[in-house]
């Protein structure tokens, strides 16, 4: 049931990024919550910040509260730059009591109580939650209401109450295909905390590495890692790192494909003869385990027995995706095994394997969680189905009474824009018609980072900030779904998390300045102009468009790898085109506009030549920078057609129709996104006068 204050503030943040100059200050402020809370309402006046500002705790206490308060303090200090105390107060002297009833679980389960309340007067703040858990969660939300205000740093006066919507909101980072530094996945866990995310998955063997330390069998870690992996004693520092933020980490190690990295050193868990060695290049192998071999499930039961003695969560993912099949077709001992056992193809032989190594999770006091492919008749109801092809696959899970959770539409890697991601909802398509018990099975979902084409440098880049858009659709009420108010949100959440460390829109100036060199300013600020306006080709054509077969280590040096998966100057240009439109073109600030960033565009090219003669890295999107110069001529030709107020000729349009989708195809992996803008302009053009608003 939808209270009138949750409908109160979902009106306000759908129509707050057109209201806001005649909103309230609290109400601004309210604007920039992400995840947006169940309950907002607001109050008269704020409640100054400056370097009198305390924290006392009453109730419950632990070491993980004073550490928490601790961190609270000193992430509030880096936003606002006052010297603050960290020592704690008593309640009467203290700005902000913090009230926790009880402690959360030793062990962090899913569906834990995450709900607290959050009261900010003039005078003082007051935060209660029943658990550990919702003290960390509301603690975030007070972090993201101070701003700066005309008389200092302030929170506005406002009552929020709030409740996650899913209990199970996560992120995964692949760390086997590149491997991935601690400093840089700690980093990305205070991301998390930020935004009240809770289950980091930990993808932790593949192809291209095996990733953990295993003191039992060694062989995996020494010989199929390339030196690089996680001692057990750095694994378990960062479960403690993650569960003082309220994280709970799920290991995974996909089996009983993409595995070549342990053949390496234990060919006899193969089903094919080897030699193996470490994979360099992308795609599905054809190695595989043999699911008909005891030693096989006699080295799982010893291996999984280690690892649940680091990874304490409740849940061990097994992986259990794309295994072709091939080395099984060519075993003729798995061919005898399976006609002797009445095993009639191998999808039956992968659902053998899954249940024996089910078996041994469960053995081992875990439940196991894996790819939609280890849903098969009989498996355990434990288990707890990711799923990578969608809304139906979780909601056919949910009527046989298996739990879910939605990764689909969250796969970071295929570089969609936030609003995109955030369209998909874990019930929306066929999980909107199950039964009030069967969406309770339906947990929550993931945001997925594959690897291929990441590394250290510009992982931050390929998470965040989109990262934060899923965040809120996990978190927030389902009818909370307005782009434009998640974008305004989301612009400004991107900027709070730089003070955590995350060096999402770092690196790129960084990256680039690689790229061109000891180049003139007026050289590279062309490069930055082009680099700001493109983005990567999406989806899996990257590997399909490559101009050579990429590897685990092929330099990522190119500007493909520099450039954020989502162009913020691209998305503001086509809201700038919108309201040109909007106005039936009538709008001569917006045209003013318009016309210089047409004529930057022209007029960019030139700049950026003598830099691609001397940089063959720059040299590569030569013909995209071409295209840039093309486009702002094209677009300066649209507004001259627009200012004539009359209906364009048909053959002119289908020329500048023609050279904007030559403009559209993209050229050294990059995609020119104000394309599409433009092209609204032409069609407009060829309207006439009349310049009508595009449809939405």
């Amino acid at each position: 049931m939808v209270t009138n204050a949750r409908l109160q503030v979902i009106g306000i943040l759908v129509l707050g990024v057109f209201l806001l100059p005649t909103m309230t200050t609290a109400q601004q402020l309210a604007l920039t919550l992400m995840p947006v809370p169940a309950s907002v309402q607001s109050g008269t006046g704020s409640l100054r910040v400056d370097s009198s500002f305390s924290v006392a705790l009453s109730g419950h206490t632990e070491p993980r509260l004073d550490r928490a308060v601790a961190r609270f303090l000193r992430q509030l200090a880096r936003q606002t730059a006052l010297p603050l105390s960290l020592k704690p107060v008593k309640a009467a002297k203290a700005t902000l009591v913090v009230q926790t009833d009880h402690a959360s679980k030793e062990i962090q389960e899913v569906g834990e109580d995450e709900s607290y309340v959050l009261e900010v007067g003039a005078n003082g703040a007051k935060l209660t939650a029943p658990t550990v858990l919702g003290t960390l969660r509301g603690l975030q939300t007070f972090l993201q209401l101070v701003d700066v205000s005309p008389d200092g740093f302030a929170a506005p006066s406002v009552t929020i109450q709030d409740k996650p919507r899913f209990p199970w909101r996560g992120l995964m980072i692949d760390s086997a295909r590149h491997f991935i530094p601690l400093e840089v996945i700690r980093r990305n866990l205070d991301g998390m905390e930020a935004i009240k995310m809770n289950v980091f998955h930990w993808h932790l063997s593949e192809n291209q590495g095996f990733r953990v330390e295993s003191k039992k069998f060694p062989k995996l870690h020494e010989m199929g890692s390339d030196d690089l992996y996680y001692t057990q004693d750095e694994m378990r520092e960062l479960i403690a790192y993650a569960r003082d933020r309220g994280i709970r980490v799920v290991p995974e190690f996909d089996m009983p494909g993409h595995s070549t990295a342990w053949f390496v050193g234990h060919p006899e868990l193969a089903s094919g003869k080897g030699p193996y060695e470490i994979e360099r290049k992308w795609g599905i192998f054809d190695a595989a385990m043999d699911p008909t071999s005891e030693k096989v499930y006699k080295f799982l039961d010893e291996f999984i027995g280690g690892m649940v003695r680091i990874f304490t969560d409740h849940f061990f993912h097994i992986g259990g995706d794309e295994v072709n099949g091939k080395e099984w077709d060519a075993n003729p001992k798995i061919q005898t095994f399976m006609k002797t056992h009445g095993i009639k193809n191998n999808q039956a032989l992968q659902a053998y394997f899954s249940e024996r190594v089910q078996r041994l999770v469960v053995k081992h006091g875990k439940a196991v969680v894996g790819w939609d492919e280890v849903l098969v008749p009989g498996v355990p109801k434990d288990i707890v189905i990711q799923s990578w092809r969608g809304q139906a696959s979780l909601a056919q899970a949910a009527k046989q009474s298996y739990r879910g959770i939605l990764s689909n539409g969250y796969y970071l890697d295929l570089g969609w824009p936030a609003a995109r991601h955030y369209a998909v909802d874990p019930m929306d398509g066929a999980a909107a018609s199950l039964s009030p018990e069967e969406k309770q099975r339906i947990l929550g979902g993931e945001a997925c980072m594959w690897a291929e084409y990441v590394n250290p440098e510009n992982l931050d880049s390929r998470i965040w900030p989109r990262t934060a858009a899923i965040a809120d659709r996990l978190w927030s009420l389902q009818e909370v779904r307005d782009p434009a108010s998640m974008y305004a949100r989301l612009d400004f959440v991107s900027a709070r998390l730089e003070w955590l460390g995350l060096a999402h829109r770092t690196y790129y100036h960084r990256m680039l300045q690689r790229i061109a060199g000891p180049a003139p300013p007026a050289e590279f600020a062309a490069l930055r102009t082009l680099a700001d306006l493109v983005e990567p080709v999406k989806d899996y054509t990257r590997s399909q468009t490559a101009p050579a077969e990429a590897t685990s280590l092929t330099p990522m040096n190119r500007v493909v790898d520099a450039i954020p998966l989502e162009s913020d100057a691209g998305r503001h240009f086509g809201e700038l085109v919108n309201q040109f439109l909007a106005s039936a073109c009538r709008d001569a600030a917006t045209e003013a506009r318009l016309r210089a960033q047409f004529t930057v565009w022209r007029e960019n090219d030139a700049k950026l030549q003598p830099l691609a003669q001397r940089s063959f890295l720059v040299k590569e999107v030569a013909a995209t920078s071409q295209d840039l110069s093309a486009l702002g001529t094209a677009g300066l030709a649209a507004l001259d057609a627009i200012a004539k107020a009359q209906p364009a000729p048909d053959a002119w349009k289908a020329q500048q129709l023609a050279i904007i989708e030559q403009l559209k195809k993209p050229k050294a992996q990059l995609l020119l996104m104000p394309a599409p803008a433009v092209q609204k302009l032409i069609e407009a053009a060829a309207s006439g006068g009349a310049c009508a608003a595009p449809k939405p």
